[in-house]
């Protein structure tokens, strides 16, 4: 008995265990020095890409025949995002949660009911949130009245969300206009049915002019819904990142270029993509902690929640959610402004960008990754960071 279980659990976990320790006892690989000419081309040849600085490019890259971007659907989308009528104790807007710029002084009403729930703050700048983040930097999502996620799941930004082809953490969401709906009816959320909204934009005259001259019919939780997406594929933004991509070689310092030659390098780039760097596949994490834990059914963390149940997550998995049909499989978060949406993953447990980027070279690349290349990799995160294009003003609208 003894030397089955030795051959059965034994030889399997020292034989894993050497497997997976591997990447920890090699130095770190080195790369070769790219030219700025080189580093481009091989930035743009994996498909990372900037962002449009027109509304004619938007509209190549955007534009839907299902819900055509026009003026008037910005315009009207803009106002209902603003709109605390769209929460049923009319105290909350879309923006309360997702803030930027414009709406700091909406931010009152729901710091108010965390603070008197006691809720710990992860950083100062939930509170002294003065750069565009599209967040609301709590831990987990807070909706109308203070109502929590149901699995504390972390709040993702809107800003460049529209890049994307995937929406929310189990990434179960495909379009804009789905999530704008699901957004105002969930309890959890603007907790305002259709029929409310109905009885609250139909009785208000502006609105009913706004609506038939955006989509030629009275307000209805549809075309709220399709309004608030057009609205939302204008909230792209640009900075450093960009400039380079399109021939700036000045845009970024020497670190981030080391920094984006590791990204690329190390695979990051075959899961954050696209224009968006992010949200357009579905991926298992971690993925090295879960291959072992479900193997050996154990937690190789060696931790254990609130309620001393086992977890397989670098963190404590508040709210206990595991992903799309607790398979681990999560929707890839877009990395554009990453450095302004702390704390991070998808219960918020990670406060600091150094120790997300830290987690992910580990449990996800299974390939050892030196401190230096860590900090090289963040400065180029950091780079990612930009100003909302205002594209009433770009060049290009004579097409709307």
């Amino acid at each position: 008995m003894k030397k089955y279980l030795f051959y059965v659990v034994v030889v399997p976990l020292i034989f894993v265990t050497a497997l997976f320790s591997i990447p920890f006892i090699i130095p770190a690989k080195k790369f070769p020095k790219y030219s700025d000419a080189n580093l481009r081309e091989i930035a743009l040849s994996r498909g990372l890409r900037s962002t449009p600085t027109t509304l004619d490019e938007l509209k190549k890259l955007l534009d839907s025949p299902k819900n055509p971007i026009t003026m008037q659907k910005i315009s009207l989308g803009e106002e209902l995002f603003f709109d605390t009528n769209l929460s049923k104790s009319r105290a909350t807007s879309c923006a309360t949660c997702h803030s930027f710029d414009r709406d700091l002084k909406n931010r009152g009403a729901i710091r108010k009911v965390v603070l008197s729930k006691n809720e710990k703050f992860t950083d100062c700048a939930m509170c002294h949130l003065q750069d565009q983040s599209g967040v609301d930097r709590f831990t987990s999502s807070v909706g109308d009245n203070g109502i929590e996620h149901p699995q504390l799941l972390n709040t993702q930004t809107v800003l460049n969300a529209s890049l994307a082809k995937y929406f929310t953490w189990n990434a179960e969401v495909k379009s804009l206009e789905e999530q704008s709906a699901n957004s105002i009816v969930a309890h959890h959320k603007l907790n305002l049915s259709p029929k409310e909204l109905e009885e609250r934009l139909g009785s208000n005259r502006y609105f009913i002019d706004k609506f038939q001259e955006a989509f030629g019919e009275k307000p209805n939780i549809n075309n709220s819904s399709k309004a608030i997406a057009v609205y939302l594929k204008t909230l792209i933004t640009r900075g450093s990142y960009d400039r380079f991509l399109d021939g700036d070689n000045k845009a970024i310092s020497s670190e981030a270029k080391r920094g984006l030659a590791n990204f690329i390098n190390f695979g990051c780039k075959g899961c954050h993509t696209g224009v968006s760097l992010g949200g357009q596949s579905i991926q298992r994490f971690p993925v090295r902690m879960v291959v072992l834990a479900s193997y050996f059914r154990v937690n190789l963390h060696g931790e254990s929640g609130n309620d001393g149940s086992l977890y397989e997550f670098p963190f404590e998995n508040r709210g206990g959610f595991l992903g799309r049909n607790n398979q681990y499989l999560f929707r890839v978060p877009i990395l554009r402004n990453v450095a302004k949406t702390s704390p991070y993953f998808h219960n918020g447990a990670v406060p600091k960008l150094r120790e997300a980027v830290e987690i992910m070279a580990k449990y996800q690349t299974g390939r050892y990754v030196s401190d230096e290349q860590i900090d090289e990799i963040v400065a180029f995160l950091i780079t990612l960071n930009g100003d909302l294009i205002d594209y009433k003003k770009a060049k290009g609208d004579d097409t709307l």
